[in-house]
């Protein structure tokens, strides 16, 4: 049987989301909703020339469970790539799903783990990274299209 899905944990991540705000000139933009809870997420960002996240804004409208991990990824985001982006939620995908040992190497990614017997919440926990991916995907379109 599965613990308690909001844990005091969550609830603390959730009031705790760096970055809520959107940015007047981003390199790039995307907003995501997910089909199975209704979670939405928009996000901008501003990329550096080496590839790497300079700024970040995020407007969350989701569960705590989404929130939570908005909250993570915010904290982290600054100074990693759209692949490192990537690969923590692909870690954090595999954790969830249940094949993976552990679900990543950042801060507060444990906390999470009350989620993983909910699997109608995965998509909502998982919005905030494919949102911030998809924003990095529109920056690199735009630079290509100058």
């Amino acid at each position: 049987m599965s613990g308690a899905l909001y844990t005091r944990d969550i609830l603390r991540l959730a009031v705790s989301i760096p970055h809520q705000q959107k940015l007047d000139n981003p390199d790039g933009a995307a907003e995501l909703r997910s089909k199975t809870c209704g979670s939405k997420v928009a996000a901008d960002v501003v990329v550096a020339d080496s590839g790497k996240l300079k700024n970040l804004g995020l407007e969350i409208s989701a569960c705590a469970l989404g929130q939570a991990s908005a909250a993570i990824l915010g904290a982290q985001a600054i100074g990693k790539t759209a692949s490192d982006i990537g690969i923590a939620r692909d870690n954090l995908a595999a954790f969830l799903e249940g094949s993976g040992e552990s679900p990543g190497k950042w801060p507060d990614m444990d906390k999470l783990a009350a989620a993983r017997d909910h699997k109608g919440r995965h998509a909502a926990i998982l919005l905030p990274y494919d949102t911030v991916i998809a924003a990095f995907a529109d920056a690199s379109a735009k630079q290509k299209a100058v």
